[in-house]
């Protein structure tokens, strides 16, 4: 294969001197895997770009990848590459059909410290979820790391992780909630009244009666909308009071912790 074929446009490029099928899913993990071809060979892909490969692919196509060299290293990379210089164990490491990658446990700790903490608790909930990571062992390798870089940083992270939820958007829902000093509620949470199953709810408040729902595209669709309607008409039958929320209302996620505080003031005084 020729320079001139390569550059001809029959191929996408993803990197400097990296090209790939475009038939390809042009995806954040086929971006990290050719910055794997470029990166030194001590470094690993890492944080975000690591988390695709243990139940969290969250990173998007124009994401930068992450990359971690060794202390010492002066490599930085092409664009579209951000690197961070950190100590690497060999335990760190693990290679996927020739790609290296940080482990979970190690995924977990710069994911933690390099996201913000909706954003880590939102992955590490996908890599608890899928059985990538366990989360107790998360927590003991914490108690076991004073005066690692950031370590206080894992530690607001990893109480907030539950494994429960079932999506970014949930994730940032409850994490915003505990932040502002709310209840915690309950992911995933089974209604069942008088005997009769009402449905599986995003988010609960078992004793305030108030459910949060997230409606992602597939809501809209217009079947959907009327089993949608069905459904939350019998929860409000039941006793329940239910936010709906959209992507348009995470935009502004103080004024959804409001809505969310205003329904439980309602119902709890305490609140």
């Amino acid at each position: 294969m020729t320079p001139r074929q390569l550059t001809s446009g029959l191929y996408r490029r993803l990197l400097h001197n990296v090209y790939a099928d475009p038939g390809l899913e042009a995806d954040h993990r086929l971006h990290a895997v050719a910055a794997s071809l470029v990166m030194p060979s001590a470094a690993v892909l890492g944080g975000r770009s690591a988390a695709a490969w243990w139940g969290a692919p969250f990173a998007s196509p124009a994401d930068a990848v992450v990359v971690l060299v060794p202390e010492g290293s002066s490599w930085r990379g092409p664009r579209g590459i951000r690197a961070h210089r950190t100590p690497l164990a060999p335990s760190d490491i693990v290679s996927i059909d020739g790609t290296r990658v940080t482990g979970p446990l190690r995924t977990a700790w710069d994911v933690a410290t390099l996201e913000t903490v909706p954003d880590a608790v939102a992955m590490l909930d996908a890599m608890v979820r899928t059985g990538h990571l366990d989360l107790p062992t998360a927590v003991a390798d914490l108690a076991q790391s004073h005066g690692r870089w950031r370590a206080s940083r894992v530690e607001k992270v990893l109480p907030l992780v539950d494994g429960r939820s079932q999506s970014p958007p949930e994730s940032w829902v409850r994490v915003a909630c505990v932040r502002a000093g709310l209840p915690v509620p309950t992911p995933q949470f089974v209604v069942v009244e008088g005997g009769e199953f009402l449905g599986v709810v995003d988010l609960a408040w078992q004793e305030a009666r108030v459910i949060v729902e997230y409606e992602g595209a597939y809501h809209f669709d217009g079947l959907q909308i009327v089993k949608d309607d069905a459904r939350y008409a019998r929860l409000v039958a039941a006793g329940w009071r239910v936010i709906r929320l959209g992507a348009a209302d995470l935009r502004d996620m103080e004024a959804v912790v409001r809505r969310i505080r205003e329904a439980l003031r309602s119902t709890a005084p305490t609140v």
